[in-house]
């Protein structure tokens, strides 16, 4: 009796064991099965009508197609992403809940222990980086500044616009004051990026670190005028104006400082699922986020509406992610939350 029951119980654990690995195998023809018909809730961790919702909405029928399923967009703001997102990192992984992040933004609250946060991006799952801006440094048309070394000349403070202590402004701005050994200021509470930008071409403010597509509109108009661009690509719309790293020698720390920051910008907008989803199904949506944000018409798409596409596979984005938030020794992170507390 006794053997019969052991017998019994090995046989079921057996079962168990061949029936999970199964689930956590299934062929690209059964995970397309699974999605045929379905919902994917697409979450925005903002309102509507803001870039991530534009964005969300323009990807979502593309990445529908590949995958077979309806995506509806979601949109649930508060705490600048932050409650979404922590939502999304205890959903069930079963393939019907996906969410486009402000990487910069997430990283950035994770890597600060901001209060609220209870999510670990290390830990998501990954499906690519939709787009990322390199960032550039503007000032005004009439400023003296034309170089990095002619703001280090002034041997004075220089003032940077800014929204709020983690807008991407006000920290790319800590970032390059501290790398630079410069002098500076961030004023914050500024209405926005646009308002941010309006206050250097008044000469309130000397200097502001903003995305190269914001960028782009503000000197297009003859606002603002590009000093260098902040990261070791030039941007696609200053191809003549120089890198930090082509317009000063850099020590190692000081361009460590600058890649450090270069790619938590590239994070950019970024798709992740919830945490331990099955590798057959992951995979199964990485592959249909990468042949919808491939496709040269979904592309030329971006292009026409200036909702650019810079995709980036998930490993990438993966790899850049935990350079940001796991691959960072103890004197590292302090030395980043050290500059991010000096705003």
């Amino acid at each position: 009796m006794l053997l019969s029951w052991a017998r019994l119980v090995s046989a079921t654990i057996l079962t168990a064991a061949i029936s999970t690995a199964g689930a956590q195998a299934q062929t690209p023809e059964a995970e397309a099965a699974f999605f045929k018909g379905k919902t994917v809730r697409m979450t925005v961790g903002y309102g509507p009508g803001g870039g991530y919702d534009v964005y969300a909405r323009m990807i979502g029928p593309h990445i529908s197609k590949h995958l077979g399923a309806n995506i509806i967009v979601e949109n649930q703001p508060g705490a600048g992403g932050v409650t979404a997102l922590n939502a999304t990192s205890v959903a069930p992984p079963d393939g019907l809940h996906t969410m486009i992040v402000n990487g910069a933004g997430a990283a950035l609250s994770q890597i600060m222990n901001s209060p609220g946060v209870r999510y670990d991006l290390a830990k998501l799952g990954h499906l690519g980086t939709v787009s990322a801006s390199p960032w550039v440094w503007l000032v005004s048309p009439k400023s003296p500044i034309k170089t990095p070394q002619d703001a280090l000349a002034l041997n004075r403070e220089i003032m940077w616009s800014a929204t709020g202590p983690i807008d991407g402004l006000a920290d790319g701005a800590a970032f390059t004051c501290e790398a630079l050994k410069m002098k500076c200021k961030v004023v914050m509470g500024y209405g926005g990026s646009n308002q941010a930008a309006l206050a250097v071409t008044k000469d309130e403010m000397d200097s502001i670190y903003v995305s190269d597509t914001s960028a782009n509109n503000y000197v297009k108009s003859g606002q603002n005028r590009a000093v260098a661009s902040m990261a070791r690509k030039r941007s696609r719309f200053f191809p003549d104006t120089p890198t930090i790293f082509e317009a000063v020698k850099l020590d190692a720390e000081q361009a460590w400082l600058f890649d450090f920051r270069a790619n938590i910008e590239d994070l950019g907008r970024i798709l992740v699922v919830p945490p331990n989803m099955s590798a057959s199904r992951l995979k199964f949506m990485q592959d249909a986020v990468r042949k919808a944000l491939t496709d040269p018409d979904v592309v030329a798409e971006g292009e026409r509406t200036q909702r650019y596409i810079d995709f980036e596979d998930a490993e990438k984005t993966r790899k850049r992610t935990l350079a940001v938030v796991a691959d960072v020794t103890p004197v590292q992170l302090a030395k980043v939350n050290q500059i991010l507390s000096l705003k």
